[in-house]
């Protein structure tokens, strides 16, 4: 039996953070929704289909499962915007073909090997309920994130959940400074390798704390949990981190952060609020950057999302940012704003609240940002962290400037 995340049309939804990574790439909580799916099935080998222009990104992740092959092999197939009840998950038979759903999406189908020739002609697209036949249906328990603020909403409870699973509550093995308040130390995990200096105050009352290997926690910063930490990153000098705050690896955090998610590779070094948001990778928020996650008037937010204004039917909803996106100093982001990857947010005022990939400006307007100067800077930035703008993503930063090049020109 064989593990097989896929992929489907549901990706589109989570835009603009799934232009430049699958699905089941994001993050919730301490985990990606892949590495969550993986723990559920240790002992199988896993597949991972996902749309063309992904895969040879994903295949450089080095991620060690199959990239958009099945083996002739029986196969247990997850949604990869599924978290799973693991509880659940353990009453089920994998053995007897079947599909779990929500409502009419798929949660989970098993198939046997005989099953598998339709699938395999859609390889490189995502997959639709109809692609995997008409077995018995069940009802699952799961929930399928819709949208970006979906996982930012969860994300308190996955840390929370990502942490028991850690088995790691109250290890301290970090380098602690004498002066460090720690507040229901068993509620903390510190990982070999770690620091926390002088003044820091790590407070687990409300939920648990994790600071992975390598992280920083500089002098007389407060992180609030539920929170993660991830590898190598730094919380700079009187930062706030208040809680459902996931901050993935090799990040520089300022400032006053909420109930937020930063996947890895980004920075907020300074001053300014980020609340209920969702950062991709290699973006740089300026000094006193701030967004608006809850309107004056206290009502539902809406979000401007490819031609389409969706209400969250919440109140508190903050920015969605994809890779590569910068904004100067000063920069102001109201409710509800998503920015396309590679947008560069500059000027004073709002901008609009929806702001397509590649775009040069601000509240005065925009104008496209040329592509090799885009790639430009994005080899620098990423030098700066021994990684490369290698051939495979050099192409799919291409792919995503054509496609959105008639958003673009239509403003």
């Amino acid at each position: 039996m064989n593990v097989c995340i896929f992929e489907d049309e549901g990706f589109k939804n989570l835009l603009p953070l799934t232009y430049t990574r699958p699905a089941f790439e994001l993050r919730c909580g301490i985990f990606t929704l892949r590495e969550k799916i993986q723990r559920l099935f240790p002992d199988f080998p896993v597949t991972v289909l996902c749309r063309d222009s992904l895969a040879e990104v994903v295949r450089e992740e080095n991620l060690a499962v199959n990239v958009n092959t099945l083996v002739d092999d029986d196969h247990i197939f997850v949604n990869g915007r599924a978290l799973i009840d693991g509880q659940w998950l353990a009453k089920i038979d994998l053995a007897k073909e079947a599909m779990y759903c929500q409502e009419k999406e798929i949660v989970i189908a098993v198939l046997k090997k005989e099953a598998l020739e339709t699938l395999r002609r859609k390889i490189g697209q995502p997959l639709t309920t109809e692609d995997f036949g008409h077995f018995n249906r069940f009802p699952a328990t799961a929930t399928l994130l819709n949208y970006p603020w979906d996982l930012i909403h969860h994300n308190s409870d996955q840390i929370t959940s990502d942490f028991e699973l850690l088995e790691s509550a109250g290890v301290i093995d970090g380098e602690i400074h004498p002066h460090v308040s720690l507040i229901e130390r068993k509620n903390i995990f510190i990982a070999q390798g770690a620091s926390v200096k002088s003044g820091s105050v790590l407070d687990a009352e409300m939920g648990p704390i994790a600071i992975s290997q390598g992280a920083k926690i500089f002098p007389n910063a407060t992180i609030i949990g539920p929170a993660f930490v991830g590898e190598n990153s730094l919380i700079k000098a009187g930062a706030k981190i208040y809680e459902g705050t996931s901050i993935g690896e090799y990040c520089k955090i300022g400032g006053e952060v909420e109930e937020s998610i930063i996947h890895s590779y980004s920075n907020k070094q300074h001053d300014g609020f980020l609340g209920h948001s969702y950062l991709g990778q290699w973006i740089n928020l300026g000094a006193d950057t701030n967004n608006s996650d809850l309107k004056n008037n206290y009502g539902s937010v809406k979000v401007q999302l490819y031609g389409r204004t969706i209400d969250t039917h919440s109140q508190f909803v903050g920015a969605m940012i994809g890779d590569h996106a910068k904004t100067s100093i000063n920069s102001m982001l109201n409710t509800g704003t998503v920015i396309g990857p590679f947008s560069n947010i500059f000027g004073g005022g709002f901008p609009p609240k929806y702001v397509p990939a590649f775009s040069w400006g601000g509240s005065d307007g925009f104008e496209e940002y040329d592509f090799d100067k885009g790639m430009e800077t994005a080899d620098r930035v990423m030098k700066r962290r021994n990684k490369n703008l290698s051939p495979p993503l050099l192409a799919l930063y291409r792919s995503i400037f054509e496609m959105t090049l008639p958003e673009r020109t239509s403003r």
